[in-house]
């Protein structure tokens, strides 16, 4: 079976124009997407949410036998509303040697790379598999991967390595932070602020909760890494937002903060909250005191894993001789990889073009690095027919 030939850039072109930011769906992308690869006779799985407005794909190219490399991208992007873009973000602008759209380096152009080559992959004679998965909801939660690791091993071969490919300029990057996020409602009781016996102050009672996570902030720079591949080089808590309070004179009834801990990724993912319940627990106590009825209350937002070094992983070491490097970095963000690690499968970061031109007006990849991309991938497809 023969589809249509797309060049790396067209298949570019293709989904840029797909709006598939986070909060809207990526449905009519991962109809195109299903579409081209109908025509090219690879088997694939779409992976809806569950609701149904959203989907994930995990397609594989060669023999369904294990030990394949999975090739992993998202398909969301994050917004574009009040940023000055100087053409329409949804319609690549090839110009000077770039690639101009929403998306194009974080992260359509790996995606568009991965499809395109699909026929050359084809031609390869894979011995063992190259698989293709397009996630969704990356930007926000990163659980759009979750549904599709699940069916490795069961409907889909176990992959021995998968590269996740955000933009790292094609260094092989083994390890990043974790990301968890939370929202914390304080519920006290109102009183006049001269009888504060009568009440207790929500208000009062986050102030606690946030000067205590600033003391444990503090702790975490004092046990910061040894190996210097973290910049900051130890675990970091912030409170973003904080709200409450109705009047100067009034024990506030309410009182709301959102705050995260982007963790090394030999923190115990359980140590933060752990504690901060236990605080929680006294302050609440002291409430109780003088109004029994009051209430505390943490929500955990968002749960990225950290991905953890895995010195002379098979994906780690394919990726460098790939790419030709001789060592691994760090990267500042988070990313789908932990997820694959915690399912037992080796994982590293590793992508063409750099993040620091990603969530920007005008972001874009050049055409230099999309080539470089294509070539790495190239160079796996004949590792993978050997």
């Amino acid at each position: 079976m023969t589809g249509t030939r797309l060049s790396p850039l067209d298949m570019l072109a293709r989904l840029v124009a797909f709006d598939t930011e986070s909060s809207k769906s990526n449905l009519a992308l991962i109809d195109f997407v299903a579409s081209y690869l109908d025509s090219w006779g690879v088997r694939y799985i779409r992976l809806p949410n569950a609701t149904g407005d959203k989907a994930a794909l995990l397609a594989t190219v060669g023999p369904a036998v294990p030990g394949g490399v999975v090739l992993s991208g998202h398909t969301d992007v994050v917004p574009v509303a009040g940023q000055a873009w100087t053409s329409d973000p949804f319609t690549l602008r090839v110009e000077d040697g770039r690639a101009y759209g929403r998306g194009a380096v974080d992260m359509k152009g790996f995606c568009a790379l991965a499809l395109a080559l699909v026929p050359e992959f084809l031609e390869a004679d894979l011995k063992r598999p190259i698989h293709i998965f397009l996630s969704y909801d990356e930007e926000t939660t990163c659980l759009g991967v979750v549904d599709g690791i699940a069916r490795f091993g069961k409907d889909v071969p176990m992959p021995s390595a998968v590269f996740v490919g955000e933009p790292t300029g094609l260094e092989v990057a083994d390890a990043h932070k974790s990301v968890v996020t939370f929202e914390t409602q304080v519920h006290g009781v109102e009183a006049h602020s001269s009888k504060p016996e009568l009440g207790a102050s929500a208000v009062m009672a986050a102030c606690d909760l946030v000067a205590e996570l600033n003391r444990m902030a503090e702790e975490f720079v004092a046990r910061s890494d040894a190996s210097g591949r973290f910049d900051p080089p130890y675990t970091t808590i912030h409170v973003g937002t904080i709200a409450g309070g109705t009047a100067r004179n009034i024990l506030a009834r309410h009182c709301s903060f959102h705050w995260e801990f982007r963790g090394l990724p030999d923190l115990d993912p359980e140590e933060i909250p752990r504690r901060f319940a236990a605080v929680s627990e006294n302050v609440l106590a002291r409430m109780r005191r003088t109004a029994p009825a009051s209430r505390i209350e943490t929500r955990c937002e968002v749960s990225v894993p950290g991905l953890r070094p895995d010195t002379g992983s098979a994906a780690e070491t394919l990726a460098l001789r790939l790419a030709g490097r001789n060592r691994t970095i760090t990267v500042p963000f988070g990313t789908e990889a932990g997820h694959f690690q915690n399912a037992g499968i080796a994982t590293v970061v590793c992508g063409p073009g750099t993040i620091d031109r990603a969530h920007q007006p005008d972001e874009y990849i050049t055409l230099a690095e999309l080539e470089a991309g294509a070539a790495f991938m190239r160079a796996l497809a004949r590792d993978l027919a050997q």
